[in-house]
């Protein structure tokens, strides 16, 4: 059994971290029908849905950042589950070799990458017995930016454009509105919250969890709960935050509520948000000899219908309008750009995550940035000889880099960067001041971006890890939004007020 078990966890990794089940697959076919054609949600879904069929046909993954590894097994009474746990993390291992997996497991301490996704706590593995005789396997991978916008409320709690927030039902309903708003477009909207209402601060978020292993079109078993999910689903989209926080139609794809009890002291509701590369698969396995017998969330002998018809794919819809920008770029371009331009970035950009920009404070770079690229992304990236190919390639959450960020402009003489879900006040002013902007990518597209980058010319602080390396690398026709520009705007500024007004008419 041993190995037929060990390739069925490399093959159930795999498959979550590289295509989507049937039920997430439809709820983004049902946003793509919501977005008006032309808007900037419409062409940020055309993209994430081109992803989809890419990620599938080459079984890459579907998100750089190929998450948080949380592994629910159940097994027969009798089964070693120690052995069960040591082929896990060798099959995680394995994957994370066969680059399915980025290498995400850092040392708090020293910070120092495992390289091959163990440690302590990681992967975390919960077992349950049961009195079956198959032994069932449940995945669900959830990245950083995403797990970065989770939330908790003790309640009763005043709330933002809500208002008091009480012990009740009511009360919850208004903390996972509260909770969508807030994430805006930093968890890669359109995305889905598993909810706990109750339990103390540990068991409220891993009960939250628990909640994003159900199907988005199931109907929940209790009626109270069930009808505060369709509550939210049903009014949560007016608000207008948008797929990747650009404004628009939808901001959620599902809504999931559990109830676990609490202590008399307390009342958490605890919100675990998922983004739209929402993984999560499961397999049932022959006990005696590893295999798999059943898939659960899909049906291999039924071939997916692909996201987009055919001859629709073909990267961003282009509207004519688009600005091409060759790294390095001069100030005058720069300055010639406004919140709300489309522009395709080809040339030499650098990648630069939070070890970099907290390097590139006390230390000069390796390169000269003047004129250049700053892209905020941790790759999946696989060594072939001398050489290096990027196979997943989409932007990271920008804010994180907020404390450096127009230091570092102002210091090396950026144009621009590039990430997902905006920044903040200080680098707004710095953009203005230096004359640079921020490009917004779209959260996710690992697959399609990896397809804009023509070649790595170097990789410059390896010993970093692969993902906050800096990477310097050839883009041709690289699609963005500027979303802050060099005048003082802000589309995240803009849209997070407007969404706050809406906000409040829903309390």
């Amino acid at each position: 059994m041993a190995s037929k078990f060990f390739e069925s966890m490399v093959e159930l990794i795999t498959r979550t971290a590289t295509d989507l089940p049937p039920d997430v697959r439809q709820a983004v076919r049902q946003a793509m029908g919501q977005e008006p054609e032309g808007t900037r949600g419409a062409q940020a879904l055309a993209v994430i849905a081109e992803n989809i069929d890419q990620a599938a046909a080459c079984e890459g993954p579907i998100c750089q950042d190929t998450g948080w590894a949380t592994f629910e097994v159940h097994t027969p009474v009798g089964v070693n589950q120690m052995w069960v746990r040591a082929q896990i993390r060798d099959a995680v291992a394995e994957a994370t070799r066969r680059g399915k997996l980025r290498s995400n497991s850092v040392n708090s301490i020293t910070g120092e990458n495992s390289g091959n996704n163990l440690g302590p706590g990681t992967p975390v593995i919960h077992f349950d017995q049961w009195e079956r005789d198959d032994i069932e396997v449940r995945l669900l991978l959830k990245g950083g930016g995403c797990e970065n916008v989770n939330a908790q409320y003790a309640l009763p709690v005043e709330l933002d454009h809500l208002g008091r927030a009480d012990r009740s039902l009511e009360g919850v309903r208004k903390c996972i509105l509260h909770a969508i708003w807030k994430a805006q477009g930093k968890g890669c909207s359109p995305g889905a919250v598993g909810v706990c209402v109750g339990g103390d601060r540990t068991a409220g978020y891993q009960h939250a969890k628990d909640q994003l292993f159900r199907t988005l079109d199931d109907v929940n078993p209790d009626a109270r709960l069930a009808d505060i999910e369709a509550q939210v689903m049903a009014t949560v989209n007016s608000i207008g935050v948008g797929t990747m926080g650009f404004g628009g139609a939808v901001s959620l794809i599902g809504c999931k509520i559990g109830a676990i009890n609490r202590l008399p002291a307390s009342f958490f509701v605890s919100v675990a948000y998922d983004c739209w590369a929402f993984r999560r698969l499961g397999v049932h396995v022959d006990a005696s000899t590893g295999d798999i017998t059943r898939w659960l969330y899909r049906d291999p002998s039924v071939s997916g219908a692909p996201m987009l018809p055919a001859g629709m794919a073909g990267g961003f819809p282009r509207t004519g309008r688009e600005v091409v920008l060759q790294a390095p770029i001069d100030e005058a371009t720069i300055r010639s750009l406004h919140v709300g331009d489309v522009v395709l970035v080809s040339g030499r950009v650098y990648t630069g995550r939070d070890a970099v920009h907290s390097r590139l404070m006390k230390e000069v770079p390796p390169v000269d940035l003047r004129g250049g690229v700053l892209y905020h992304c941790g790759p999946v990236v696989r060594k072939d000889g001398d050489a290096w190919t990027v196979i997943a390639a989409g932007p990271t959450t920008s804010m994180r880099e907020e404390p450096y960020q127009a230091d570092i402009i102002g210091r090396y003489g950026l144009r621009a960067v590039m990430g997902k879900g905006g920044m903040g006040a200080k680098t707004l002013v710095g953009l203005k001041e230096h004359g640079a902007v921020y490009l917004n990518a779209i959260g996710g597209a690992a697959q399609f971006y990896a397809r804009c980058i023509t070649g790595v010319d170097d990789v410059s602080w390896l010993e970093l890890g692969t993902p906050e390396a800096m990477w310097h690398l050839q883009t041709h026709a690289f699609p963005a939004i500027v979303t802050m520009d060099a005048h003082g705007n802000s589309l995240h500024q803009v849209v997070e007020e407007e969404s706050g007004r809406r906000l409040k008419l829903l309390k």
